[in-house]
């Protein structure tokens, strides 16, 4: 008696075509990652992660921070242009009219 199955001899090459499936998906699932999410993280690290010509500018205060803690700075500067760029954050969120 004659079967389909006998003249069967296995999955064949086409099978490594599912798992480079999978395999190109994860790639594309971390390549987008990598444009949108990561990136925006990436400038709270310095010039580690993502620095570079596409890094965001810095904010004032973390660059202020950032000169106190590597000692560029003393205290007493520290606070004085704290206190001034504190001041332009607040006054700027106020309204909008002119000085």
């Amino acid at each position: 008696m004659y079967t389909q199955l006998a003249d069967w001899y296995g999955p064949g090459p086409w099978i490594l075509l599912i798992p480079l499936a999978w395999i190109a998906v994860v790639v594309l699932v971390i390549a987008l990652l990598r444009r949108t999410v990561w990136r925006r993280r990436a400038c709270g690290f310095g010039a580690g992660f993502g620095a570079g010509a596409g890094a965001a500018a810095e904010h004032p205060l973390a660059v202020l921070g950032r000169r106190y803690a590597e000692g560029e700075i003393d205290a007493e500067e520290y606070r004085a242009k704290r206190a001034v760029l504190s001041e332009s954050s607040k006054g700027d969120a106020g309204g909008g009219g002119a000085r």
